[in-house]
């Protein structure tokens, strides 16, 4: 493997650490903040923070070897500031109605939408081991979103999460497009115009604004868990791709699982620790098949 896939895997590592982060600490923020709201701010805190640096690079006339937008980028950007402010609603919406740590399990389906999207769409070659690694993570997403299996009653927390996954599996492929442009413009387009977009939603539906305190923890937490996992995550799919990026992406979801277990005395159910199992087995698939494929590649 040469040193720019390493180099990208380590970008993609990267932005899950950073992105695990988001589901214990909004879930925490959600006891103060309306969920529409903190969608809004997450991604206002993260187009603001990079604003920051690119006033930073400006200032010291940093170069780049980023291309700059044209003409037809222009239908990617809308649709994933569209895709981008529907995402964070629906997850605030499925975060305040369940556990965090079930959450951030979930939050794994967005690499089979990613997956699929990719291979449909955009031709992406899917190899057997990774239709393998998301029948795992289909099944576990099941097990995690059903209420009572002899009714099959699911959830309507998961099926928000389920649904803001399946957006940004759209939304990653969009960003896959526009993967050579400078990544920090791409968030602070992303973070700004998809802040303000549900901003409006949120006080058209008489959501109001956080103290102070909670009011910068939620702008902080979204620079930290959007900007700069976004921006790293942008870099990686670069020569990674949409759908191998995913892949080393899905460490996220079990770093944020762990992290709420512990911060929230979480006692896991049956169902739980074999969605984890089953989910842990399918991201274990996904990342060896892409490590081998970009070892070839």
């Amino acid at each position: 493997m040469n040193h720019t896939m390493n180099k990208s895997i380590l970008y993609a590592v990267g932005a899950a650490s950073l992105y695990a982060l988001h589901a214990p600490f909004s879930k925490y923020l959600l006891n103060t903040v309306p969920p529409t709201m903190l969608a809004a701010l997450l991604y206002l805190g993260a187009g603001m923070g990079v604003g920051l640096l690119i006033l930073y690079q400006l200032a010291g006339n940093i170069k780049t070897k980023a291309k700059d937008f044209e003409k037809r980028d222009v239908p990617y950007v809308v649709l994933m500031v569209l895709l981008d402010i529907a995402a964070p609603i629906c997850l605030m919406a499925g975060l305040s109605r369940s556990l965090p740590s079930t959450v951030s399990l979930l939050n794994n389906f967005e690499i089979i939408a990613t997956v699929l999207i990719a291979s449909l769409a955009f031709k992406e070659v899917i190899s057997p081991r990774l239709w393998v690694s998301i029948l795992l993570i289909c099944i576990a997403s099941i097990l995690l979103s059903v209420e009572d299996f002899s009714s099959i009653h699911l959830t309507r927390g998961s099926l928000f999460v389920i649904a803001a996954c399946t957006f940004w599996g759209l939304e990653n492929n969009c960003t896959r497009q526009l993967s050579a442009k400078n990544p920090l413009q791409l968030v602070f387009i992303k973070g700004i115009c998809s802040g303000l977009g549900t901003f409006v939603i949120a006080r058209s539906i008489g959501q109001a604004l956080p103290p102070l305190p909670f009011l910068l923890a939620s702008l902080t937490l979204g620079f930290i868990t959007f900007g700069l996992s976004i921006s790293l995550y942008i870099l990686a799919q670069r020569n990674l791709g949409a759908a191998k990026t995913s892949a080393f992406y899905a460490l996220a979801p079990f770093i944020g699982a762990t992290l709420s277990l512990l911060f929230y005395w979480e006692k896991p159910t049956p169902s739980f620790l074999l969605a984890f199992a089953l989910m842990g087995a399918g991201t274990i698939f996904s990342m060896l098949d892409q490590k081998e494929q970009t070892i070839k590649g």
